[in-house]
């Protein structure tokens, strides 16, 4: 039987600078809205350069001070799982925060974002305990490796998934000895300026952890251009991207960058179609479509194509869109009205490069003024069309025919991204060929989606510079020197 979880009073947001809760310089502020609703949820503090250069330099003194980026490792560790404890206690209502900021599904908030957010917290601060530092001996001389933290860092985070996001980004940092300033999206900044009342209560010391929210094009540029920034980790499309890296490039900071894909979904004529059928809906329409490693490219052996297609329409019908709060609905509303209109605009474009509509293709408008829109799925397309070429990042799913295995690979890899790739078939040395061929930074065989934390994660192309995960993390956040003694 379906269940409403009910809304509770959502509280407008300010800036957390320096473990304190304070209103922009200028005070002026923003609104955040319910795509389900696109009713207002909260006014949002607005931040210019000026607080974003207030929150660098609190984060610059109190990295200086050793408050924590001295502090032993195994305290550090303490402080960060109580905050994974506390995420974990707050679940309720971090979830319900994030459906309705994000549009999300609430079975999801609750099923993986929060979880996997406080599972991102106790991973890095237990592995920071075994990091490895090496020592080499030679006849004369002993050298030995340290990895200090880096410093002050930027943080910039996607509206999709913004919870777990900022948790995957800050813990590692914070593991590893610096200190923060995070900027999420002004779409979604809700759950992410909780994580300061979290941290305060877990005895994370003022300044170590800044949450700063405002545009993009002022805030965020700060963010990626201050000569104390040493490290920018960033999330977000790839024009974006571009930007961030020119501007890092002025004060030399190493950046991560993590950014669009159009990842190719490929099955084979020997897949276990049920399987195949069910991972790649969820590859789509998870999210409503709103992630970046979506398998948006659905390429199907031409042997199997007209059942394939039949069988993922049937399933297609079944998706269950609705009110985010439901605890049946399977995929929720999409962030913004702007964006809504994007996804719209992308159909048009598809039906009139010649794609063929088989199912969705419009805004749903039986489910109130919300921004919602339909399982859509475009077939018989050409990899050369735009909306096989370009991210869609909706619900919105292009199915492309071919014939060998070698075909499917050139496919795979005519695209300027390189994010992710999934491969289903029954023949193991097939999926091993195909899987060392495609061109991305992740690939999942007869799987979609499972992350594990120690493996490195990030794209090849325009999808992204680095690699973070496990140890990878940790030699991005923090400085390696080689230390030589000699005996």
């Amino acid at each position: 039987m379906m269940r409403m979880i009910q809304p509770q009073v959502i509280k407008d947001a300010k800036l957390f600078i320096n473990g304190e809760y304070r209103d922009s310089i200028s005070g002026e502020s923003f609104d955040t809205f319910d795509p389900s609703t696109n009713q207002k949820l909260a006014s949002v503090a607005r931040a210019s350069e000026e607080d974003a250069r207030v929150a660098i330099d609190v984060a610059q003194q109190t990295f200086r001070s050793g408050v924590w980026s001295g502090m032993p490792v195994a305290e550090r560790t303490k402080i960060l799982c109580r905050m994974s404890d506390l995420v974990l206690e707050r679940v309720d209502e971090l979830a319900l925060v994030e459906t309705l900021d994000v549009g999300k599904p609430i079975k999801e908030s609750l099923g993986f974002d929060i979880p996997r957010a406080a599972a991102n917290l106790r991973f890095f601060a237990e592995m920071a305990n075994y990091v490895n530092h090496e020592h080499y001996d030679q006849s004369k001389y002993m050298s030995y490796s340290k990895y200090s933290p880096a410093g002050v860092t930027s943080l910039i985070i996607p509206w999709n998934l913004p919870f777990m996001q900022m948790t995957w980004k800050a813990s590692a940092a914070l593991a590893a000895g610096n200190t923060v300033v995070v900027k999420p999206a002004s779409y979604t900044p809700l759950s992410a300026v909780m994580l300061g009342e979290i941290a305060n209560e877990a005895g994370l010391p003022p300044g170590v952890m800044n949450i700063i929210t405002g545009p993009g094009d002022t805030v965020g540029a700060e963010m990626t251009r201050h000569p104390s920034v040493r490290r920018i980790s960033f999330v977000g499309d790839s024009t974006t991207g571009r930007t961030v890296m020119k501007n890092a490039a002025s004060q030399l900071i190493p950046v991560s960058l993590e950014l669009g894909g159009k990842s190719a979904n490929i099955v084979f004529e020997d897949a276990d179609m049920d399987e195949a059928i069910a991972g790649s809906i969820e590859a789509i329409f998870k999210n409503q479509g709103e992630i970046c490693l979506a398998g948006s490219r659905l390429l199907v052996q031409e042997s199997i194509y007209d059942l394939f297609l039949e069988k993922f329409l049937a399933a297609v019908e079944k998706i269950n869109v609705g009110n985010p709060l439901d605890e049946d609905t399977d995929m929720g509303a999409l962030v913004s009205k702007g964006h809504l209109e994007t996804v719209d605009q992308y159909v048009q474009i598809g039906l009139s490069e010649g794609a063929k509509l088989a199912a969705g293709g419009k805004r749903i408008t039986n489910l109130g003024p919300g921004n919602y829109y339909e399982p859509t799925v475009l077939y018989d397309a050409d990899n050369k069309m735009r909306v096989a070429q370009e991210e869609i990042f909706g619900p919105v799913l292009v199915v492309v025919p071919f014939k060998t295995e070698e075909d499917a690979i050139r496919i795979a890899n005519d695209s300027i991204y390189g994010l992710a790739g999934v491969v289903w078939t029954n023949d193991l040395r097939r999926a091993h060929r195909v899987a060392a061929m495609v061109h991305s930074g992740l690939l999942w065989i007869n799987c979609w989606y499972y992350r594990d934390l120690r493996t490195p994660f990030g794209g090849s192309k325009a999808s992204g510079i680095g690699r973070e995960g496990g140890k990878h993390s940790f030699e991005f956040y923090t400085e390696a020197k080689t230390v030589t003694m000699k005996l």
